[in-house]
């Protein structure tokens, strides 16, 4: 068999996540349906990351096993023909080395979550982004992001259904950066580790926007984050601001 890795990008909106449901459309679903079409059989590829419904990829990391060997570029001109009419596609592809795995390999993935701060409905970023109706406090959200950096337990900023077996977690970063767009102010979240909780960064991002609206003090989160309690979270962000948008590995399959 003959490995390849497979950056994949990805507008979550149709699919119930990533990972693969009976009768439900999948991005893993659509992938490995492509697979189908370009080698007649079963597939089963890993991912980096298992985004959830509505959580969009710029660069999620797939690998796939293939009987025949294929020029890069080539498969993944095979595959974007046969992922029509869905919203994804492969934008990087590379052979790798059969211990090569997407997910096991990974050093750290990396979020962008974007907030839209605006009163008229959003147009051509719909779907996107987390609209909010007010402008947010930067310097604040700033200042209480350094209440999560670091190694801590996430238990307050985990879904219930989490299957993770600890809820300690190690936070290598959370950078939020003001960028003016021609359809409003955007905040940017990017967040980055190892790897993540269930609804981590989304709980993150809820409890941030408490603080940038004036609601919450960095004194409320740092509260939370001691509580070690789900009920102690701030909202959850809606799923369409959120986005896989890179994932580190020793050696950079598609350099």
């Amino acid at each position: 068999m003959h490995r390849y890795a497979l950056k994949i990008e990805y507008h979550g909106a149709p699919f119930v996540g990533w990972q693969r449901q009976t009768d439900l459309a999948s991005v893993q679903g659509a992938v490995e349906a492509a697979l189908a079409r370009v080698e007649t059989r079963s597939h089963n590829i890993a991912a980096a990351g298992r985004t959830d419904k509505g959580v969009h990829a710029l660069g999620q990391v797939a690998h796939c096993d293939m009987q025949a060997e294929w020029e890069p570029f080539r498969l993944s001109e095979a595959l974007n023909y046969h992922l029509k009419p869905n919203p994804v596609a492969i934008v990087a592809c590379a052979a790798v080395a059969d211990d090569f795995h997407a997910r096991f390999s990974a050093l750290e993935r990396r979020y962008l979550f974007r907030i839209l701060s605006r009163r008229a409905p959003a147009t051509h970023t719909d779907g996107l982004v987390w609209q909010v109706k007010s402008p947010l406090d930067l310097e604040a959200m700033q200042n209480a992001t350094q209440v999560l950096i670091g190694r801590h337990d996430f238990t307050t900023f985990r879904s219930t259904i989490c299957q993770a077996p600890s809820p300690v977690k190690t936070l290598d970063r959370l950078d939020i950066t003001q960028v003016e767009t021609t359809a409003g102010t955007e905040y940017h979240f990017d967040v980055r580790a190892r790897s993540f909780l269930h609804n981590q960064v989304r709980s993150f991002v809820g409890s941030l926007e408490r603080v940038g609206r004036g609601s919450w003090t960095a004194q409320d989160l740092q509260s939370a984050l001691d509580a070690r309690d789900r009920a102690a979270c701030g909202p959850v962000s809606p799923p369409q601001g959120l986005y896989l948008q890179h994932v580190t590995y020793a050696q950079d399959p598609f350099a």
